[in-house]
């Protein structure tokens, strides 16, 4: 299993009334793979994670592995605010055929570096699936540093970071950490040609939900290390990155199913649909001018 290159983070789609779009969900995976898509998360934030019930989580990532096939690496949401319970849910995934864990550092709790190191180690020791450790403080309100991430990464069953702080600093201290047994990739489409420039070996995205062609075109020049073409598709891709930050993610990022036939744009509650308006005119320019790559199969 190679997780590497570019990854999805994919959307959950539902119907008009709520329910589960799995008709949806297929026509997304299968757009991926055409795409070139190299990887895909399900049940992660961007997939509502924490609006599914157990048996729709269930369902869901049962569908993926099914659909996929072997493929590519079908990667699951496992992160909950609570070690038991992730664990638990990291185990489920295993019987459930997927074949990695995006572990979200625990929201909410506010868990010391010394908690975190214990929750991981604890979820890689009993969980059953090898562990990306993910660290996204503007949502989980803790930061997982890269002197815990370094400690952890010598865990055989730990084998990388999604990180979503794309500062300068933060790039450089967790490329450093990168060896053939523990992969960086980033969180952050915004900074993700400068992380994969910097060392990243790909990106976990929520922007390749819309267009994965041209994020793969992005990942392959950057993790090549041609600076001119990677910086050429960052530039092409800037566009659209900017208009999904109008909003809470994945409210912006669902608004662009339905041009797509992926989809309705509808989220579950508390999050609402991106209303008509400026914000939602950008998203349809960005995306205009994208179509060729957006529909390329």
């Amino acid at each position: 299993m190679d997780i590497r290159g570019s990854i999805c983070a994919l959307v959950t789609p539902f119907t008009a009334d709520g329910a589960l779009d799995l008709a949806a969900f297929g026509k997304l995976l299968d757009y991926q793979i055409a795409g070139g898509t190299e990887g895909v998360v399900v049940a992660g934030s961007t997939g509502e994670a924490h609006m599914l019930e157990h048996d729709e989580y269930e369902r869901l990532l049962a569908f993926a592995v099914e659909r996929v096939a072997g493929r590519i690496p079908v990667i699951a949401g496992t992160g909950e605010a609570g070690t038991a319970k992730t664990v638990a849910l990291t185990r489920r995934a295993k019987a459930l055929g997927a074949d990695a864990a995006l572990v979200v550092a625990p929201y909410y709790v506010r868990p010391t570096q010394e908690g975190l190191r214990r929750h991981y180690l604890e979820v890689a020791d009993h969980g059953g699936l090898p562990v990306l450790l993910y660290n996204v403080p503007a949502r989980a309100g803790c930061d997982l540093l890269p002197a815990t991430v370094a400690v952890l990464r010598d865990h055989p069953s730990i084998v990388g970071l999604k990180e979503a702080l794309g500062t300068d600093e933060r790039i450089r201290a967790i490329a450093e950490l990168a060896r053939p047994d523990f992969v960086y990739l980033s969180g952050d489409d915004g900074t993700a040609c400068k992380a994969m420039l910097t060392g990243a070996a790909g990106t976990i995205s929520v922007v390749a939900n819309l267009v994965p062609r041209a994020f793969r075109m992005l990942c392959d020049a950057a993790t090549a290390g041609d600076r001119g073409e990677a910086q050429r598709c960052d530039e092409v891709l800037a566009p659209l990155v900017s208009a999904l930050n109008c909003a809470p993610n994945p409210i912006a990022v669902k608004a662009g199913l339905p041009s797509l036939g992926l989809g309705l744009a509808t989220p579950r509650l508390p999050l609402v649909e991106l209303e008509d308006g400026p914000d939602r005119s950008r998203l349809r320019e960005a995306l205009a001018g994208l179509a060729s790559l957006a529909n390329a199969a």
